[in-house]
């Protein structure tokens, strides 16, 4: 095990570097190095703005070598897609997730994979890319490598994953197996007290509709904090009313509900909404497509995990098993072939598909052809990062440049920002609770007025020292 690097310049202590997550709501990933090791907590990849998304080609500040261990939070790929890259540079230590995250993080990460190759063979074939030739930033091969990094670390177990570093994950209710991180640091000699850092990765609601609500905060000596929803308040009735009324009008005069969801819980929890409205009589019998192979294979995992009874789940929805995500009039769409005819079909139609942000995936397909529609409903039902499709069309964007062209805008564009799987500020708050004041408390995964409006908050109801960090800064722990 090699020394940390920059032992010269903090002797003796540990830091908390912020290698990404840092102003923004993508790329997390939190460096903890001690005299003894360094363990990286998520490993995401940086998306939206170009600006951003060419941090992703920067060398860490920190040898990959150097880094005893992951752990990683969730799947989503702001928080586990920059896992194949690392080991591609040398990592060689282990991954530490729950075990739905693993099985997640497989189909995220190969999906992932997939789309960089056809990307950069997309720009060789067209010459659209400034580079010569394009290349993915990884590919299959190194995914299939990282994977067998990955071990198992259960909710409410505690292991041993680097010299001098133990680490507990507890249930954070934002996707399957999604987890708050606890980190205890022994002391350089062994025998001083330990502190504790809690990273919350991404925090769920305290009403998502199949998960539990977060296990709560229990102090620590230091907290990093998400702050995606930092200055808003979700509005759960409203949210629910305009999603029911965009649905019947569109199906009502022919047209296609057109919606961009996360393949992992966002396609979930937009099947339970859709089977709740065909129990109320609600919806008409249309056919409802998933169209993505990689929320189909994470379909699966929810299938599995309800099978299997895991307690993540609400008590209700397990007993309702897979009834909870199978509305009437439900096809999957495995091939491009059926993806395809989707776009020809004559009538009202449901289209679910992926990427959420409209970044990449089918879903642009789906876009190019059907946002010149006025009889479409684009739904854009979870939080748009600056720089994405999804975020100039809730900003009222009149065209959207898909495959190298400019597409017309004439669907009706409806934002959902209630039917989010995370966190807003009160209930941030609510999960805060009561413990004692952390020494710092460091806001992290938000854009810059959503951080400070949340710092604000945390420090007028607690009084609590609270900071949002610089990229790339780095701090002393206790």
């Amino acid at each position: 095990m090699s020394a940390p690097q920059d032992a010269a310049r903090f002797p003796g202590n540990t830091t908390l570097t912020f290698l990404g997550g840092a102003g923004t709501v993508t790329g997390s990933k939190y460096l903890v190095r001690t005299t003894r090791s360094s363990v990286l907590v998520d490993c995401g990849l940086f998306q939206g703005l170009g600006k951003l998304r060419r941090r992703n080609w920067e060398p860490l500040p920190v040898a990959a070598s150097d880094i005893d261990a992951v752990v990683v939070t969730h799947a989503h790929l702001d928080h586990c897609g920059y896992l194949p890259r690392l080991v591609r540079d040398g990592f060689t230590g282990r991954v530490y997730a729950t075990p739905e995250t693993i099985r997640l993080a497989g189909i995220v990460l190969r999906d992932s994979a997939h789309l960089q190759e056809e990307d950069a063979e997309h720009a060789n074939q067209h010459g659209w890319s400034k580079h010569e030739p394009a290349l993915p930033l990884y590919d299959t091969k190194d995914v299939e490598r990282c994977l067998e990094y990955f071990a198992e670390l259960d909710f409410d177990t505690t292991a041993r994953i680097a010299d001098g570093v133990q680490a507990r994950l507890r249930n954070a209710g934002h996707i399957l197996g999604s987890a708050w991180a606890e980190l205890t640091l022994e002391g350089p000699d062994g025998a001083s007290q330990p502190s504790t850092i809690v990273f919350s990765g991404d925090l769920g609601r305290p009403r998502h509709p199949l998960l539990r609500p977060p296990a709560p905060f229990q102090g620590a000596d230091t907290l990093v904090l998400e702050s995606t929803y930092g200055d808003r308040r979700h509005d759960d009735a409203g949210s629910a009313a305009r999603f029911e009324d965009a649905v019947d009008s569109t199906l009502r005069h022919g047209g296609t509900v057109l919606i961009p969801a996360f393949a992992v819980d966002r396609t979930e929890m937009i099947l339970h909404e859709l089977a709740g409205l065909a129990r109320r009589g609600v919806l008409r019998d249309v056919p409802i497509y998933v169209d993505s192979p990689m929320a189909l294979s994470a379909l699966d995992v929810y299938a599995q995990a309800l099978k299997d009874r895991r307690p993540q789940f609400l008590p209700t929805v397990t007993d309702n098993g897979l009834a909870e995500l199978n509305p009437p009039g439900l096809r999957l769409a495995r091939t491009q072939e059926e993806s395809r005819r989707i776009d020809v079909h004559n009538g009202p139609q449901i289209v679910i598909s992926a990427s959420g942000m409209a970044t990449g995936g089918r879903i642009l397909h789906h876009l190019e052809t059907m946002l010149p529609n006025p009889r479409t409903t684009v739904l854009i039902v979870g939080f748009a990062a600056a720089g994405t499709r999804a975020r100039d069309l809730t900003e009222g964007a009149t065209a959207l440049k898909i495959h190298g062209r400019y597409v017309p805008v004439r669907a009706r564009i409806v934002q959902l920002s209630g039917l989010s799987a995370h966190a807003d500020y009160p209930e941030v708050l609510e999960w805060l609770g009561t413990v004692p004041a952390p020494n710092t408390t460091y806001l992290v995964h938000g854009e810059p007025t959503a951080a400070e409006f949340l710092r604000e908050r945390i420090t007028e109801r607690l009084r609590w020292t609270t900071v949002v960090p610089r990229p790339g800064e780095k701090v002393l722990l206790p």
